[in-house]
């Protein structure tokens, strides 16, 4: 069954079904032959987290990018929430990275001389969501509440990365994308940001995709799934971080 979503040149065909994201043979070349992602089929359930790993030049960036949108795969389709993202303009996928998507990446990106809760309001603004007291609800979620009002430069790290969480749960998007969340942390703060991702998932039913190369940041997800010169080579259920390193040494002999 589908559905449309908005008006005009942004409007979007919908179509109900389980998965969050789905990518069906989406593959990425370059100029010169280079090929930097093979055809990849990838189903992501919603309230699913996912961790995607692998050595240098596996294929992961790439598959963040294009499953989120940031680029157009050369082959196959991409569909967030049931949306067919290949035939939009480009201001319909602008409009749908905003309202339908979530991005943390390793840099904060905070805009610097906007409030901590207006940055997490940002996505609102720019958008067509109503704000009812969401980017207050979302600075909550994440234990910042009190601390609205400040700018950026006045919160450590980890609480940067805080503020770059709710702003992007602040839509209740289709899929979070997370970049080396951790990439930038301590170990003990590191635990914080990945344990606020869990939460995203096992208590609101969001649905996050992360791109890591710490092994110890696999483990808090539900699946791990390892790219190899730009293909899948395994994917681990309930990944424990010996596990995902020993699949990571393993795969960086083979790339050596």
């Amino acid at each position: 069954m589908f559905r449309r979503r908005g008006s005009g040149r942004t409007a979007v065909a919908e179509v109900a079904e389980p998965d969050a994201l789905v990518l069906d043979g989406v593959g990425r070349s370059y100029r010169r032959g280079t090929v930097a992602l093979e055809p990849v089929d990838l189903a992501v359930p919603r309230g699913r987290f996912l961790a995607v790993m692998g050595p240098s030049g596996s294929g992961k960036s790439t598959l963040l990018q294009c499953a989120a949108g940031l680029d157009r795969p050369t082959s196959g389709s991409v569909r967030i929430g049931g949306v067919e993202i290949a035939p939009l303009s480009e201001t319909a996928l602008t409009r749908l990275r905003r309202e339908r998507v979530g991005f943390v990446f390793q840099a904060h990106n905070l805009v610097p001389s906007l409030s901590v809760l207006e940055n997490v309001a940002l996505p609102l603004l720019l958008g067509e969501v109503p704000d009812d007291g969401r980017a207050r609800d979302a600075l909550d979620s994440v234990g910042l509440g009190e601390r609205g009002a400040d700018r950026p430069a006045e919160l450590s790290g980890g609480q940067q990365q805080r503020v770059a969480i709710a702003r992007a749960l602040v839509t209740s998007p289709e899929v979070v994308f997370a970049d080396e969340p951790t990439g930038a942390l301590d170990p003990a703060t590191a635990q914080d940001v990945l344990a606020l991702l869990r939460q995203a998932v096992d208590r609101d039913g969001h649905t996050v995709v992360m791109v890591t190369h710490d092994p110890a940041a696999a483990a808090w997800a539900d699946e791990a799934l390892f790219l190899a010169e730009g293909r899948i080579a395994a994917r681990v259920e309930h990944p424990d971080s010996s596990h995902v390193h020993a699949i990571m040494r393993d795969l960086g002999r083979r790339a050596a």
